[in-house]
Parts: C-alpha cells; sequence; structure tokens
C-alpha cells in the first residue's frame, strides 16, 4: 500500500508501506474512505516535536471494514466504521468512567494518512454506521474522529451550560468545532478569537455571536469589555500553546471553568495563580469513543456539519502539499482521499 512518512521537519513523503495484517485477534484492518492531516501533526512537520527516525502519520480515519480478528464481533467486513485516534478497549475502569482515552490498553493511531489501516482494539474503537453513508456526510464523520470530537471534549470539560457565556481560544479546526460544541450544549454567547476572516466567518456560521481579534493580554482585557469586567463562564483552549492557555486561564471568571485539549508545548502554570482565580482546570486527549454515537448521528442528521472545517481537498499522494497549506495559513483543515 501507500502511506505518508515523515522523515524529518517539512519532509513528508508518499511512500510504499507494507500492508497492515491483523496481529491480534481484537485488531481489524480497514481500508481508508478518507483520512486528513491534523494541526498536531503540523508539530513535528515544524521541528517541535523530535523526528528521530521516519515513521508513518496521521490519527484521523473512516473507512470500510477489511477483515476482523477472531474476537472482533461488533463489526464485519463490508462495514463502514468511524473511529478515535486514541484506541480503547471499551471495557476497563477506565473506559466505563467515560475516558476511553486512557484506557488502560490505549494505543494512539499514527499510520492513518494511508490506503490501509490496523486498528488495534477494534471491538471497542470502532463504531459501525447502519448503512453506508452517502459520501456528503464523510468528511463530517472524518471531522468527529477527532476534531469534532475534541471541540466537544473541550466543551464539556469546560462545563458549558445553557444561558452560559463560552470563549474558545483558537480558530483551527479543532477551535471551530468547539464553537459547535458550545452552540449544541445551548450557550447564550459565544465568543471566538480569531484574526482571519475566512475562519470568523466559519465560525460565525457555527454559532459565534462575538468576534475577538485581539491576542494575550489585549484579547484577555477585550473579553472582560465584553463580561462585565467579570470573565466567561467557559473558556475552550484549543491551541496547546503558552500564550493560548495564559489567555484561556485569564478569560474566565471565578468559579469559571477552562477545558484544554490543545496539545500543550511549554506550557506552564503558575500554582498561586491558579489557585487564587478560582477557575476550575480540566483537558487532555479527548475521549472521543464517548462522544461517537451521538456525533455520529449528529451528522447524519444534518444536525452539526463539522465537515466544512475541510477547505482544502487533496489526492492522498500530494500529503504533503497539505502539510504545506496548513502551516503556511492557507488552509484550515487538508481532506485526503486515497
Amino acid at each position: 500500500m501507500r502511506g505518508a512518512v515523515i522523515h524529518a521537519p517539512g519532509d513528508v513523503r508518499f511512500e510504499t508501506l507494507d500492508d497492515p495484517k491483523i496481529l491480534q485477534p481484537t485488531d481489524a484492518i480497514i481500508r481508508t474512505a478518507l483520512t486528513c492531516v491534523c494541526g498536531s501533526d503540523l508539530w513535528p512537520w515544524r521541528g517541535l516535536e523530535p523526528t528521530d527516525e521516519a515513521h508513518p502519520m496521521g490519527h484521523e480515519y473512516v473507512g470500510f471494514v477489511e477483515e476482523v480478528g477472531s474476537e472482533v464481533t461488533s463489526v464485519r467486513p463490508g462495514q463502514f466504521v468511524v473511529g478515535s485516534f486514541a484506541t480503547s478497549d471499551n471495557t476497563c475502569a477506565n473506559c466505563r468512567n467515560g475516558f476511553q482515552s486512557n484506557c488502560l490498553h490505549r494505543e494512539f493511531m499514527s499510520s492513518c494518512q494511508a490506503e490501509y489501516v490496523r486498528i488495534p482494539h477494534a471491538q471497542g474503537t470502532l463504531v459501525a454506521t447502519a448503512t453506508v453513508p452517502d459520501e456528503g456526510y464523510w468528511p463530517g464523520l472524518l471531522a468527529v474522529s477527532d476534531v469534532m470530537g475534541t471541540g466537544w471534549w473541550a466543551a464539556d470539560a469546560a462545563e458549558v451550560k445553557p444561558g452560559s457565556t463560552a470563549v474558545v481560544v483558537g480558530d483551527g479546526a479543532v477551535g471551530l468545532c468547539g464553537v459547535i460544541a458550545a452552540k449544541e450544549r445551548g450557550a447564550e454567547r459565544i465568543i471566538a478569537m480569531s484574526r482571519h476572516a475566512s475562519r470568523q466567518k466559519l465560525a460565525r456560521e457555527f454559532g459565534a455571536t462575538d468576534i475577538v481579534t485581539e491576542r494575550g493580554e489585549e484579547g484577555v482585557a477585550r473579553i472582560k469589555d465584553l463580561t462585565g469586567g467579570i470573565g466567561a463562564d467557559s473558556v475552550l483552549e484549543c491551541v496547546g500553546t503558552a500564550q493560548a492557555m495564559r489567555q484561556a486561564l485569564h478569560s474566565a471568571r471565578p468559579g469559571g471553568n477552562v477545558g484544554f485539549v490543545g496539545v500543550p508545548h511549554e506550557v506552564a502554570l503558575d500554582g498561586q495563580e491558579l489557585f487564587f482565580s478560582h477557575v476550575g482546570l480540566r483537558g487532555g486527549p479527548a475521549p472521543v469513543r464517548r462522544y461517537l454515537p451521538e456525533l455520529i448521528d449528529g451528522v447524519l442528521s444534518g444536525r452539526i456539519e463539522p465537515g466544512k472545517v475541510f477547505d482544502l481537498t487533496l489526492p492522498l499522494e500530494q500529503v504533503a502539499e497539505g502539510y504545506r497549506a496548513m502551516d503556511e495559513r492557507r488552509a484550515v483543515k487538508a481532506l485526503l482521499r486515497p
């Protein structure tokens, strides 16, 4: 098969790889229908995460089951499936508590920008649709496998409630999906922090009521102006930088909550400051599997359209251009068709 391999910062190649095989009775093999480039893939592309040796890339996927191991009964060959970037058996204590991305047998997917993918713990990781969806729904279902599930987790972790005010820090695909999530969870006011006109437009389409273009402490001051000097009930931190985390914490009101889902890079918290802020903080890898049934239904019913975050479509063989376009902010998110 063919798939994406990163060799060094800025060097992603489309190469011939070994076909995946069933290695454990809990595995499944899927033929990828769609995959994509994630904002977190840009960390190694930019050299901000080390690439010690060449390795496959990608953790978002939807596709058709080709083969299953002997212990997999929840899906069968021919079915269209959606999964999570983090595998889970969906039976351990952490899974039963709703944190499947901290499954005791978790593996992080890392080879999905390819024509075929092996899915460990398929029984608990994959969810099949009742029938093969129309292709028009595939981008939305692909978004559910990570960015929509992560945006939903950000809103859940930040405890967005009906009638509340929510701030979304970050206007990438996760932040935009966070706007969808905040609206679905009933926020009355949704403030999107964005400097890019095309992303602002999409944020408003998804439900944002206000746009703040300032960043850092200027952005915090603007949030305070919009909230009577107090701050927001809920803040969704969808970037992962030190500046974004400070901005999120300072934008929340005393007693408010921050949900942080951007993979942290050089983020450090001041314990004294957090202590006296009375701000709640929760985050981590999104437990996407918890939300899959609800979000799949939301896409297939037309209630939510997270597939709109894909504003560049490329053949899988042009995966490197997808990285370049996102790195240069020419695209929010690149969709890849095998």
